[in-house]
């Protein structure tokens, strides 16, 4: 046995709900720097060079971790960390820890198993609720990620807090949720990806007893849900960092910034930084799973323990 048992009581939403996110800000320290890169990566030929502005060629995943490290030190990895680990902890929490819930409630009375489609509608509910309670975090997050800092003196941002008053004061408050729509939109894929892909992998493999309730079940649950996210949703996810990183008045809305980045750089710019996505959210989604699995795990024994008289 792998890892700790089930327990026989199945855990509570709070539980689910207070694991998930935990789970994900884990997956967040861990996986980060792949992130920076996916980004750096997605934004590559966005914008003109200029006299003022040293422009930076990034190649390959490993390649734009080693050009980042020289050019702007280690801790440009980590650039947005904070941003991201709020987001997690809001985010993550609504769209993996509310999913189960969501799930029965969506199931028809009388049925024992919720149906694909019904697992569809579920990830897609709770990606389209927490994008629209998390959207700040990401824009602040992506700004970081974004943002190329060669010398002392072209730091953006003062912090985390900082970078929120700068965007609403220079952009409005809706400026914190630009791009909330394809950000909507690719969270419920990927969120259908990682769910539902999930979800179904695990209770085949169980089904069938081809691997029972640990660790290795998750892992290779979580393998195969995060391959199947970064699939379907690299086209959206390149659109979003794009737009959510413009200027102002760069693209009219996210549907120019993609029509222009089809004229500009042809269909193949939407799967810029796939490598990159892969390797994070294919990690990202090992370490998140096999960390709430445990979670739910270890928080229901000190429920028990805590309930049961010593």
């Amino acid at each position: 046995m792998v890892g700790l048992k089930p327990t026989d009581i199945p855990p509570t939403a709070t539980v689910k709900f207070l694991g998930a996110g935990t789970a994900a800000c884990i997956a967040d320290l861990c996986t980060f720097p792949l992130d920076t890169a996916k980004v750096r990566l997605q934004i590559q030929g966005e914008s003109k060079p200029t006299k003022s502005v040293k422009t930076i060629h990034y190649k390959g995943v490993f390649g734009t971790i080693t050009t980042m490290v020289k050019t702007e030190g280690p801790k440009s990895l980590y650039n947005g960390l904070v941003a991201g680990l709020q987001r997690q902890m809001s985010f993550a929490s609504i769209r993996i820890g509310l999913y189960d819930s969501v799930k029965q409630f969506y199931t028809s009375t009388g049925s024992e198993n919720a149906g694909v489609l019904t697992r569809l509608l579920a990830g897609c509910t709770t990606g389209a609720m927490a994008v629209t309670c998390a959207q700040p975090t990401d824009v602040v997050k992506v700004r970081f990620q974004a943002h190329v800092r060669l010398t002392e003196g072209t730091k953006k941002y003062n912090g985390t807090v900082d970078a929120y008053k700068t965007i609403a004061k220079e952009e409005g408050v809706r400026g914190l949720w630009k791009g909330t729509l394809p950000n909507i939109t690719r969270n419920a894929i990927v969120n259908c990806g990682e769910m539902v892909t999930y979800d179904l992998l695990k209770e085949t493999l169980l089904k069938y007893h081809l691997m029972t309730d640990t660790f290795p079940c998750h892992f290779v649950a979580a393998f195969g849900a995060g391959f199947c996210a970064t699939v379907v949703a690299s086209p959206v996810d390149v659109v979003k960092t794009r737009y959510m990183n413009s200027t102002p008045d760069q693209y009219r809305n996210a549907l120019n910034c993609m029509l222009t980045m089809v004229i500009l750089e042809g269909p193949t710019a939407f799967y810029k930084g796939f490598m990159p996505s892969f390797l994070r959210l294919g990690s990202w989604n090992v370490v998140m799973f096999v960390t709430y699995e445990q979670l739910k795990r270890a928080m229901m024994l000190a429920t028990e323990a805590w309930a049961s008289p010593s």
